[in-house]
This record gives structure tokens, C-alpha cells and sequence, in this order.
């Protein structure tokens, strides 16, 4: 224990208080032993500290901020310096705002497009998204904060985040699900990590000792702080025992007594307890020693101008009949679309920040050398059919050499706590759009959205240029590629399917009951496309330039790849080079090929430049179930080079020695893993990649702590069916006004034992279970147990505030 003479000096209620927020953002300070509170606060693409008392669910307006692009807008940079850039700028505001601990980056990989976050999510790919994460935990941790990566692990969907389970087989958790969190930490350095909602194969991921203690800390060699996600902690006993130091935000002292109990009848050790708190006093004394070099102020314009080369780094040029873009200076323009003049820049939900510098493309545009015929709103972002808008967009389309056409979701589409229900654009947007190309054939189509969206409609566009949700600054570095100023050089971080119905898991999402069954295996992304061979609208790590870039001259060694990159065209330019990596498949089912290195370039016009991208220790490796860790399959490795998943330019092989003695598999017991059809497999092959059944859902009629109050329609209760359809009809009108109620959704999708946990200890479990009983007809009882439990928990907080107090 690093910090024994505390430990010996804390008495056991202190050691149990400090293990739980004293409110919505800091930690319990311990005044009579001068050992003080730290702040935490979101943060994956903007500070966000509040600026009055925190609201119990932490979503009430914050402090002004830089708002950054999110990380799915980031991710399409591929640009590991840049996002250390942001990092370092991210820390910096955090240091000036008194955060201590920044809650992010969030690096959930994105197993199917309709998870309502995948805006705030990197990639379907762990390699990219974990060298990007581990770039922003660099420069978030260079200005004295921690970093705090998240959401650990295998959170995937939004429905009933809080109460599902995620069932995986080991390689997949480790190889798709977990590598992207095991860079951050190992190369990035977090000193802290956020743990998820869900349940992993039977356990919460915050109880969980296999994710916790077998990985995180054996495997990984994490020291640093782990945090529960706000209200994400089941059974606090549990989560000590397994490694969880701080379980946030305040759920009062109830969750301390039951420490407490537990201590006094055993089912958790004085070491154990120990452990936990010396990691909180670790963070808290490191923290509050790196924050007396807190600077005060930092330069919002500097920071600006960051957030803007992040978005022109970022914006995908996915199409470019004709070459129509760059429009030539003075060119005429009609500026069309509801999001030219609000702009959607963010999604929605906890990482929601309060920009200092917000742009519109109408309030910009008129500095760059376009001529303007006028702007017009086109349409209803919320999907309401407006004739009026719609001819005034058209009439002006007539009088434009070029229309710039913004459109894309709308801020109900992408929030946190819900899941989309489609990959469509809103229809009216794209009505309009036909109406525009029928007057006006030379259409720019400006897209915001934070994740992939199907594209029947891309061929009545000429030029498509893909801004994903790109921050305060995105429309100047929007106008910057369409004016030539900047080359696009951005790269998806996610393939775009035909059609929602060519997704590996469409018929797994979201999970229909508790379980949320991952049968597709490690087949997410490109790494189904590409092996069952389903044609794509864009493949993973596509995007168009300016100019163009030749490959050539591959040379392989043992050390890695080298070769000549040259920029063929007529403007300097980025590229973005891919090695994809392709093993034996007869014996140990793998994808046909997978990302293990890329590299973002920059070239002059006609310059040539020799490009070198290193092996690592993931790039040939396999994670053996049969023998609990990594191995190498010798054989032949398909190497190949190019601008995206699709695009190889350049290949070659290499002959790689094995370490494997026993293989993991039987190749006859699950056929579907090894030809990559996992569109549908079946419950035995499943259960065969599993090594055990797949868990059953028994479903019973009465309701448990860890159902959630959206589950109340079957109750046995009137009051309750009543309550869950006055939460479903506030949710309903809530959305139908296009905005979200991001208070109404959390509320609606939390489990009974949640109330206990967000209530700054006016709830306590004892009257939560009174809250079940009640729910499920027993309504005397449970009213029996809320009142009594109300009273009795009163009085306990009352006694231990007293001894914590000292008087």
C-alpha cells in the first residue's frame, strides 16, 4: 500500500465514505486528515463542468468551452499528432476550469450504426480508434488531468444500457472489444478508466473481477483509478471487492454502510477495502499536487483555430463528379438547408458542451470568395413536410451556378440513452434534394451526422463532402475545402452498407430481451464486408483528395513494411496509408484482412517520400481461448497497402513462425465463423465459439431492482402501468418536438437500484426494493418499506455524517 500511514490513520467509515462521490462531480474530501476532493467532469470533445450545483443526472448548462469536433468526426483525421494536439488543448481548459479527472475519450467500437453514441466513438476498427484514444489520453494527461476512457467494456447499445448483458465469446471480447481500451492504457498511459452500464456474460462490467483485475490490471498493468459511469454502479460491495475504487456520482451513505456490513460479516475483505482507497488517495494527492500549477486562463483563440484544422483534417470527401470541387473564386452559390443556418455539431447527451465560438456556414461564408445568391432554410430539420420552405429553396436553386446543400440528422436522430430505428436521412431532406437537382444539376451535398447513414440518394449529388459532427469551427474549415483553401484529406472510420439489412448484426440489434447476443463474432465493419464479400457504398478508411497518390516499390522485412508514396497530381495534399494484414484461415477462422498500421502523409505536389509503418505486437497475433492467451498461427501473412479497405495498391507476403500447440477450435462445429455467413448462426455454433450455453432469458412476471422503469408496461400494478405510461407519453412528446429530453430519457431507462444511486442518499435501496414491491402489487408492503426505509435511512446518514464530522 503506498499510503499505509493514512490507512492506518482513517477510521472505517472514512475509509468506506471516501469510496463514493460526496455529489454529482467530486470526490468525498476527509477534512481531519487534510486529504482533499477532486473534480471530475465530461469531456470526450469539450470540458463540460457545470456552472452551478450539479444537477442529479449532471446535464444542466456548463461553462463556456471549446467544442471540438466529436471523436467520429476526429477519427476520419487518422492523425495520431493531431489529436494529441487536442488532448493537450482539452487538458489545458480542464486545468483552467478546475476539472481534475476528464471523463473521456469514449472508444466503444461501433458494432452497428444505430447505437444512439456512436458519435461519441471513434471506430468499428480497435487498432485505429486505440492509437487515436491513446493520443488524446497523451495530451489530456501532458497538461496535469487524467484521462478517463470509457465505457468499460462492450458497451454497445443504448436500450436499457443499465440493464442488459452483453454475451461474447473471450477472443472476440479481447481481440475487437477490449484492444482499443488495452492501447489507451498501454501506450497511452490512462490513469483512469470508466466502467460501463451493462452486464459482460452474466457480470457487471464494474463487478466484473475477470474484466477488472484479470485484464485491466494483470494483463494490462493499469495502477490508475477506476471511476463507475454515473449511476453505474449494481452492488458497491462487489465493485470494491473486484477493484472499483469510486462509485459516482453521490449515491449518499447507504452504499458506505453497506461496506460497512459487508466488512462485519465478511463478504469483503480489510484488504480489499484497503486496495480501493489507497488508489482514491493515489489520484487524489498526485491530482491536487499537479493542480497548484493550474494556469487560470488559455487562449480561446488559438484553441478556435485548432478546433477547425481538427474539422479540415476530418471532413471526407466521398465524391467529386467532374471534379466540381474546388469552386473556382467567384463563383455563384445558393446556400440551402436548415443546418447551414443551426448548425449540427454535436450530439447530445452528457458529452454536450457549451461552445465559446460557434459558427454557421451563413454567418461565414460571406469571408471567402464565393458569390451568395442567398441562403434558404429548404426544410423542417424535425422531418415536418413545409411546402413554403421547400419552393423558396428551389426558386432560389434556379439563380446558382453551385448549390450548397447541408443536410443530414437531426439532434433526435444521435443521443445518448437511445438507439436509432433507422439509417435514413430525414425523407424531406431528401425530397428536396430531388427538387433541387431537377433546376439545378451541379449539387454539393454538405452532410452532418455522426454516424453512417444508407445513401440511395448519393446520385443526385455531384460532390458529396461528409463533415460528420465537426465542433464550433466546422463551418470555416467547411468553406475551406470548398474553396480549395485546405485538400480534403479525411478517411472514414466506418464502412457505409448499402442497406441497413447488409449489417453482420442486424438480426442481433439491439439485444430483444436482457441478453445482447454478439453472434456475429469479430466479423464488425470491413472485417464482415470484405470476407463474406458484400459490396459497400464506402469501405472503411475511404475519402477522395484533390489530388492524387501513387504507391510503389513495397519491401517487407521482418521489423515491417516500407515503400514509395508519390503525390501525382497538381496540389500538395495528405494521404492516408493502410497496411491491412491477412492470416491462414483453414485451421483458426480470422477475417481476410485486418488494420495493423497506417500512417497520415503530407506531399507537396509531384513529391516523393519513403513511408515506413512498424509490426507491433498485435499485428500477427491471435487470442487462443484454449490456452487463456495470445498466440501467433505460423504460415503465410497476405500483406497489403493501400487508401482504404478496398483499395490495395500494393502486396506482399511474409513467413511468419507460430507459438501454437493447441488449437482452439473444431472447424466442423461452427462452419458460419470460418466462410464469415454470421448474418444468422445458429444457437449450437454459437454456443461452440462460447464454450457454454448461451443464457437463458427466463423472464418473470414480477420486477426486479435491476429492471428498468421502462419495463413497467406489464407491472402488476395499476399506479406503476400508470407511471410507465406518463414517462412513455412525456418521452413521445419530447421527441416528437425534434429535441430531446435528455433528463426524461435517462429516468426512463433507469433500474429501480439506479434511483438508490442518483439521489445523493434521499433514496436508499431499502426504499428502492419498497419501490419494487410496490410496483409489482404489493402496494401496502412497499409503501410500508419506502416509508419506513425513508426514515431509517434519515437517521442513519444523520449518525454517520456525525462521525465523519467528529462531533
Amino acid at each position: 500500500m503506498k499510503h499505509k500511514n493514512f490507512l492506518d490513520t482513517m477510521t472505517l467509515e472514512e475509509k468506506a465514505a471516501i469510496l463514493s462521490g460526496k455529489n454529482v462531480w467530486e470526490t468525498r474530501n476527509i477534512d481531519r486528515l487534510s486529504i482533499p476532493s477532486i473534480f471530475l467532469a465530461d469531456g470526450p470533445h469539450g470540458v463540460r463542468r457545470q456552472a452551478s450545483e450539479g444537477d442529479h443526472l449532471g446535464l444542466n448548462p456548463s461553462l463556456p468551452a471549446t467544442c471540438f469536433p466529436t471523436a467520429a468526426a476526429v477519427a476520419n483525421s487518422w492523425d495520431e499528432a493531431l489529436c494529441e494536439e487536442i488532448g493537450n488543448a482539452l487538458g489545458e481548459e480542464a486545468n483552467s476550469q478546475g476539472v481534475n479527472v476528464l471523463l473521456g475519450p469514449g472508444l466503444n467500437i461501433k458494432r452497428n450504426p444505430l447505437c444512439g453514441r456512436n458519435f461519441e466513438y471513434f471506430s468499428e476498427d480497435p487498432y485505429h480508434g486505440g492509437k487515436l484514444a491513446a493520443s488524446y489520453v497523451r495530451g489530456i494527461q501532458n497538461q496535469g488531468v487524467y484521462a478517463c476512457p470509457k465505457h468499460f467494456a462492450v458497451n454497445n447499445q443504448e436500450l436499457r444500457r443499465m440493464a442488459m448483458n452483453a454475451v461474447v465469446d473471450e477472443r472476440t471480447l479481447r481481440e475487437i472489444y477490449l484492444e482499443g481500451f488495452e492501447i489507451a492504457v498501454k501506450e497511452g498511459k490512462a490513469k483512469a478508466i470508466m466502467t460501463s452500464y451493462n452486464e459482460v456474460n452474466g457480470t457487471y462490467a464494474n463487478e466484473n473481477k475477470h474484466l477488472l483485475k484479470d485484464i485491466l490490471r494483470d494483463d494490462w498493468g493499469f495502477d490508475g483509478l477506476v471511476v463507475t459511469d454515473w449511476g453505474g454502479s449494481n452492488d458497491h460491495v462487489k465493485g470494491v471487492a473486484a477493484g472499483s475504487h469510486l462509485e459516482m456520482p453521490s449515491p449518499g451513505l447507504d452504499s458506505a454502510r453497506g461496506l460497512l456490513k459487508a466488512i462485519d460479516e465478511g463478504s469483503l475483505t480489510m484488504e480489499e477495502l484497503d486496495s480501493c482507497v489507497d488508489s482514491v488517495l493515489s489520484a487524489v494527492f498526485d491530482l491536487t499536487r499537479k493542480s497548484s500549477e493550474r494556469k487560470a486562463t488559455f487562449d480561446q483563440k488559438e484553441h478556435h483555430r485548432l478546433a477547425e484544422r481538427a474539422a479540415e483534417e476530418s471532413i471526407v470527401l466521398l465524391k467529386n463528379q467532374e471534379s466540381l470541387l474546388p469552386l473556382p473564386s467567384g463563383c455563384k452559390v445558393a446556400l440551402i438547408g436548415d443546418f447551414a443556418v443551426k448548425p449540427r455539431y454535436q450530439g447530445a447527451g452528457s458529452s454536450l458542451v457549451n461552445p465559446m465560438g460557434l459558427e454557421t456556414m451563413e454567418g461565414v461564408i460571406s469571408k471567402y470568395p464565393l458569390q451568395v445568391v442567398g441562403v434558404a432554410k429548404g426544410y423542417e430539420r424535425s422531418g415536418k413536410e413545409n411546402s413554403s420552405l421547400e419552393s423558396q429553396a428551389v426558386e432560389l436553386a434556379k439563380h446558382a451556378d453551385v448549390v450548397l446543400y447541408c443536410f443530414g440528422l437531426d439532434e433526435l436522430s444521435e443521443t445518448e440513452g437511445m438507439d436509432r430505428s433507422h439509417m435514413r436521412i430525414p425523407e424531406n431532406q431528401i425530397r428536396l434534394l430531388m427538387s433541387l437537382e431537377e433546376v439545378n444539376p451541379s449539387i454539393v451535398g454538405i452532410i452532418s451526422a455522426g454516424s453512417a447513414i444508407e445513401m440511395p440518394w448519393e446520385e443526385h449529388c455531384k460532390s458529396i463532402l461528409h463533415g460528420y459532427l465537426s465542433g464550433e469551427a466546422g463551418p470555416g474549415a467547411m468553406l475551406n475545402i470548398i474553396t480549395g483553401a485546405v485538400n480534403p484529406s479525411g478517411h472514414l472510420n466506418e464502412t457505409y452498407p448499402l442497406s441497413y439489412v447488409d449489417t453482420p448484426s442486424f438480426r442481433y440489434f439491439p439485444g430483444k430481451g436482457r441478453n445482447s447476443e454478439y453472434r456475429e463474432a469479430l466479423y464488425v465493419g470491413y472485417r464482415y464486408y470484405q470476407t463474406a464479400g458484400v459490396s459497400v457504398r464506402y469501405p472503411f478508411g475511404y475519402g477522395l483528395s484533390y489530388t492524387t497518390f501513387e504507391y510503389s516499390e513495397l519491401t517487407v522485412t521482418k521489423e515491417g513494411v516500407s515503400f514509395i508514396l508519390t503525390n501525382t497530381g497538381n496540389v500538395d495534399g495528405k494521404e492516408v496509408a493502410q497496411l491491412y494484414v491477412g492470416g491462414p484461415r483453414e485451421t483458426i477462422f480470422r477475417p481476410e484482412k485486418e488494420l495493423k498500421g497506417f500512417a497520415k502523409i503530407f506531399l507537396k505536389a509531384g513529391e516523393s517520400k519513403k513511408i515506413s509503418i512498424s509490426f507491433d505486437d498485435k499485428t500477427f497475433r491471435y487470442y487462443n481461448t484454449a490456452t487463456g492467451q495470445f498466440e501467433v498461427e505460423a504460415g503465410n501473412y497476405n500483406l497489403y497497402i493501400g487508401g482504404n479497405a478496398d483499395d490495395v495498391r500494393l502486396s506482399g507476403t511474409i513467413e511468419v513462425v507460430g507459438t501454437t500447440e493447441t488449437l482452439p477450435y473444431d472447424p466442423e462445429k461452427m462452419k458460419s465463423y470460418y466462410t464469415a455467413a454470421v448474418r444468422d448462426v445458429k444457437t449450437e455454433e454459437f454456443e461452440a465459439l462460447l464454450g457454454h450455453t448461451v443464457p437463458r432469458e427466463i423472464r418473470s412476471e414480477a420486477l426486479s431492482l435491476n429492471d428498468a422503469l421502462c419495463q413497467m408496461h406489464g407491472a402488476k400494478s395499476p399506479l406503476a402501468r400508470l407511471v410507465y405510461r406518463i414517462l412513455t407519453g412525456l418521452k413521445n412528446r419530447s421527441e416528437a418536438k425534434g429535441k430531446p429530453n435528455l433528463n426524461l430519457i435517462f429516468i426512463y431507462n433507469i433500474p429501480f437500484r439506479g434511483i438508490a444511486k442518483m439521489t445523493n442518499g434521499a433514496v436508499s435501496m431499502e426504499m428502492a426494493e419498497g419501490m419494487v414491491l410496490a410496483a409489482n402489487g404489493h402496494f401496502l408492503k412497499g409503501i410500508k418499506k419506502i416509508i419506513g426505509g425513508y426514515f431509517a435511512n434519515a437517521k442513519a446518514n444523520k449518525l454517520y455524517e456525525k462521525k465523519l464530522s467528529g462531533k
